[in-house]
């Protein structure tokens, strides 16, 4: 199974290869909790190289689409399959709600595409360079601030000085950051160019508290702040993200 992620339009795409069995579906249930722990609004799940000859898989995604859409902020699970298999025949007459069914991924990513998104979102394409950690920092304010959000602004800008921080010194190359309130979760997300993934390394010093500043602690203070937090491939390149919440129940996603 593969994934890749994009910022841009809150966009994941999961691409899965093999036989389906009921440890495939386990995998497939992991993989999916972890594409929607994020910031993604739609999920594009590529079936055309899983063998089920008889759709016996049709119950899982059937569930997999109410889950999505029970979710406290809810997502769309588009299916891409082959229309002649036995899976879409029974997901196009089966009862309750049907998912949306497309032939190629080309078709689901124009249909998905004139589809507004209903969040709200804000976004800046930002160079390799120290000041666009403040430039980020700006960027959250001003969300918080548009949204009347004031509770995340604080915590929002620690975040996003980390991430951004992060890909500034360690990518090294152009990025984009996104900002998006959903529901009452708000969204952050850093796009770079470099297919590194970040590692969450141990507390320094004895565990005593210290006073938080705009940059310092790194992905530990993501992970302590967050709600959740992870890492995607993107097309050249990777996503990382973090989720701020009311609720600070917390998972994290790699």
């Amino acid at each position: 199974m593969t994934v890749t992620a994009d910022a841009s339009t809150n966009v994941v795409e999961l691409t899965a290869h093999g036989q389906w069995s009921a440890e495939f579906g386990s995998r497939m249930a992991a993989m999916l909790r972890l594409c929607l722990a994020g910031p993604a609004s739609t999920v594009i799940v590529d079936l055309h190289d899983v063998g089920d000859l008889h759709g016996v898989s049709r119950p899982f995604w059937m569930a997999a689409v109410r889950t999505a859409r029970l979710r406290p902020t809810p997502a769309q699970l588009v299916l891409c399959l082959p229309m002649q298999t036995m899976l879409a025949y029974r997901l196009r007459h089966g009862d309750g709600c049907r998912p949306a069914l497309f032939a190629t991924i080309a078709e689901a990513r124009q249909a998905i595409g004139m589809r507004p998104f209903g969040d709200q979102q804000l976004q800046a394409r930002l160079g390799p360079r120290l000041e666009s950690v403040p430039a980020a920092r700006n960027l959250v304010t001003r969300a918080c601030h548009t949204w009347r959000l004031p509770q995340f602004q604080a915590d929002a800008r620690l975040v996003v000085s980390e991430l951004t921080a992060n890909a500034v010194q360690h990518a090294g190359t152009d990025l984009v950051v996104t900002v998006r309130r959903s529901g009452h979760l708000l969204h952050m997300a850093v796009r770079d160019s470099d297919t590194r993934y970040p590692r969450l390394n141990a507390p320094a010093g004895n565990g005593v508290p210290v006073a938080m500043e705009e940059r310092g602690w790194g992905l530990q203070m993501v992970h302590a702040v967050a709600a959740a937090w992870g890492a995607m491939p993107a097309r050249g390149g990777k996503v990382v993200w973090a989720t701020l919440a009311s609720d600070t129940s917390r998972e994290t996603g790699h």
